[in-house]
């Protein structure tokens, strides 16, 4: 019991050592030593959730309205934050905004994009706020920090480009994490990461099943998804994911954000050059 109580306590100084990019050590336990230690030293990890209701968050797939800008694809997306009491609190309406250096598709690049908000019945969740929560301190986000979580994906027939034309891309943050809610009848959607835009410099090759999670330095990592191919003919295909968000690099997406949340707390850095 000693000895694996020492390679515990050694594993978490490690891991602590190996912090050099701004983070908090999370306390809450809810994110394994190894998540903590390969988001320090690679910029990103794969892991699965294992404190949610993963049958719970797929019910709220049903009723997911059309996506207004993008073909064959479903969304709904809120803005997020911890309060001063570091509970998690929905806040108001503010539009999705991507500037074309972190989009290259035209139906979503340089524009305001709004969407209807996630239900009240899945955001008061405990698992979901849990999960926020959780995922907060694994980046060491400040209160107030605006978070934005989306539940998104495709279905249908045939094959489908799941990023309708953002090919290799960042989302224009420092940090993200994509979770796969559901996966029926698909081939394909593989996420790649890269240190480049140009793809020259692949890091690697990454297939998320329901429930597992990939985190990524966004700012430091470019990633693509393969397109989605049904498996079987006779029946459609599906593919959902929850996309979760903050701290913002995006300077369109800044000002968005400080015009409908005075209060918050941005990326002051970005905000300054941009202004």
């Amino acid at each position: 019991m000693k000895i694996a109580q020492k390679v515990a306590q050694d594993r978490h100084l490690a891991a602590i050592e190996t912090i050099n990019v701004g983070l908090r050590i999370p306390e809450s336990g809810y994110w394994d030593f190894s998540v903590l230690e390969e988001v320090a030293s690679q910029s990103w990890s794969k892991t699965r959730l294992s404190h949610i209701d993963l049958s719970a968050w797929q019910s709220f797939l049903g009723d997911l309205p059309r996506d207004p800008y993008v073909n064959r694809r479903w969304k709904r997306m809120s803005w997020l934050h911890l309060n001063d009491e570091g509970e998690v609190e929905t806040l108001g309406e503010c539009p999705m905004a991507q500037g074309g250096r972190f989009n290259d598709a035209a139906s979503m690049a340089d524009r305001l994009r709004y969407y209807e908000p996630l239900l009240p019945e899945f955001t008061e969740r405990e698992d979901v706020k849990a999960f926020v929560k959780a995922w907060a301190e694994l980046w060491g986000l400040e209160r107030r920090a605006p978070i934005l979580m989306q539940i998104t994906g495709v279905r249908g027939d045939g094959t489908v480009d799941p990023l309708q034309g953002q090919g290799i891309h960042a989302d224009g943050c420092k940090y993200l994490s994509i979770v796969v809610l559901n996966r029926d009848n698909v081939s394909g959607a593989v996420n790649t990461l890269y240190r480049d835009k140009s793809g020259q410099q692949e890091v690697s090759r990454v297939t998320l099943a329901p429930g597992e999670v990939l985190h990524l330095r966004d700012d430091r990592l470019f990633h693509s998804v393969d397109a989605i191919t049904q498996c079987e003919p006779s029946a459609p295909f599906e593919r959902f994911i929850i996309i979760i968000n903050a701290c913002f690099v995006d300077e369109f997406q800044n000002r968005m954000l400080r015009r409908h949340f005075p209060q918050a707390v941005l990326n002051e850095a970005i905000l300054e050059s941009a202004s």
